[in-house]
């Protein structure tokens, strides 16, 4: 294990971040960003990190990507790139490879965030989850709405993954119903990604302005600028972190997260004045009679620069412990 390198990836629609996994514990070394429209293929940027780090061929690649892992390959999402582990294996001969989806990678970075890479959203904190059995939750607003779970037996930790994003999304007030009522001509069935992630805040103001009669429809930062003050933005961004707050109460129960849930991505980071404030707490609570289980569950924001690629460092150095 000593001698090891052990490369890990965290890929998107825009760029791609690779580094080297530490080998004694989950961490890692010489992140290096890459533009995916810069390289041809997912096997290109890989040799020019390499290179660029003077490793000639890694012991064992673990690559997290914004995509469903199918047949052990993924198309990333809003970019050109196809992970394969096939292709990864034959590329650089090697019997150790893995695939993840983004938040399966920041799934299993949780138990190894501190204190200082989260800040608590609410009164409420929970217990350390080192060296004891729990059952958690992650979810990320950004291009699109990333679910996943966590949960540890004994020595055994497993992610659950899925398009939890694409659930139906379910009106709690008049003010939401009209929501609803706007968004479905447009497209149809309107799912919780369709107003909880950077084009959902997009469509809360522009249904907004058609309830009050405005206009200038807004991009997501412009939304985000206009919202320190009084008006339609400011409303849109209070209903996009209530409405997130509902989709976080939705996910720990289906997946019973009584250990937290843990909210990634950078739409959230930019608000996290908004995130403290009672709005998103609120909704998450408001389970009607499971409101007591809800009001013990802490939630927390995930600041950690990279937890994609920590979680991809642990994912790592289990692959190789497991082929030794």
């Amino acid at each position: 294990m000593a001698d090891k390198s052990l490369l890990i990836g965290d890929i998107g629609g825009t760029n791609a971040r690779f580094a080297l996994a530490n080998r004694a514990h989950p961490g890692y070394q010489d992140k290096v960003e890459l533009k995916c429209t810069d390289f041809e293929t997912s096997v290109d940027a890989v040799r020019h990190y390499l290179t660029t780090v003077g490793v000639p061929v890694p012991d064992a690649i673990c690559l997290a990507a914004a995509g469903p892992v199918v047949d052990h390959g993924i198309d990333v999402t809003n970019n050109h790139w196809t992970l394969s582990t096939a292709s990864l294996a034959s590329e650089f001969d090697l019997d150790s490879v893995r695939l993840l989806n983004d938040f399966e990678a920041i799934a299993y970075s949780i138990p190894f965030i501190g204190p200082e890479d989260r800040l608590a959203v609410g009164a409420i904190q929970g217990p350390d989850l080192e060296g004891r059995d729990f059952d958690i939750a992650i979810l990320g607003p950004g291009t699109g709405l990333g679910v996943a779970g966590l949960c540890n037996r004994g020595d055994a930790m497993l992610a659950i993954t899925g398009e939890g994003g694409h659930v139906g999304f379910a009106p709690e007030s008049d003010e939401q119903a009209e929501l609803l009522r706007i968004l479905r001509p447009r497209f149809g069935r309107v799912s919780a990604e369709r107003l909880v992630a950077g084009s959902g805040i997009e469509n809360i103001h522009a249904a907004l302005l058609e309830l009050h009669g405005g206009e200038g429809r807004l991009s997501a930062r412009e939304i985000g600028a206009a919202a320190a003050g009084p008006g339609v933005a400011a409303e849109a961004v209070r209903l996009f972190f209530e409405i997130l707050g509902q989709a976080a109460g939705d996910l720990a129960l289906t997946l019973g997260a009584n250990d937290g849930v843990y909210i990634a991505g950078g739409i959230a980071k930019r608000y996290p004045e908004v995130l403290a404030d009672r709005t998103f707490r609120a909704a998450f609570e408001s389970k009607g009679r499971h409101r007591r289980l809800m009001e013990r569950i802490p939630t927390y924001l995930i600041t950690h620069t990279q937890p994609g690629l920590l979680g991809a460092s642990f994912v790592a150095q289990e692959l190789v412990a497991g082929a030794a």
